[in-house]
């Protein structure tokens, strides 16, 4: 089982999304809220059955975890 406790105040890096990274499960667009290249900090992370989502620091919304490394 995964620690949620763990991921919370790690830098992941965007790396971009695709459509359906976007569109799978009710992301939020990163288009003019994210930079390609650029470091956030996880506030919180939410797992479900078939996908992870990361909520950021300073940052409104949900994101793909797969948009990020």
């Amino acid at each position: 089982m995964i620690n949620r406790e763990h991921y919370v105040g790690m830098t992941v890096k965007f790396i971009g999304c695709s459509r359906e990274q976007i569109k799978s499960g009710g992301n939020t667009d990163p288009k003019g809220l994210l930079k390609e290249g650029k470091e956030y900090i996880v506030k919180k992370l939410e797992i479900h059955p078939a996908r992870t989502q990361l909520v950021l620091e300073g940052v409104k919304g949900k994101f793909n975890s797969v948009c990020f490394t």
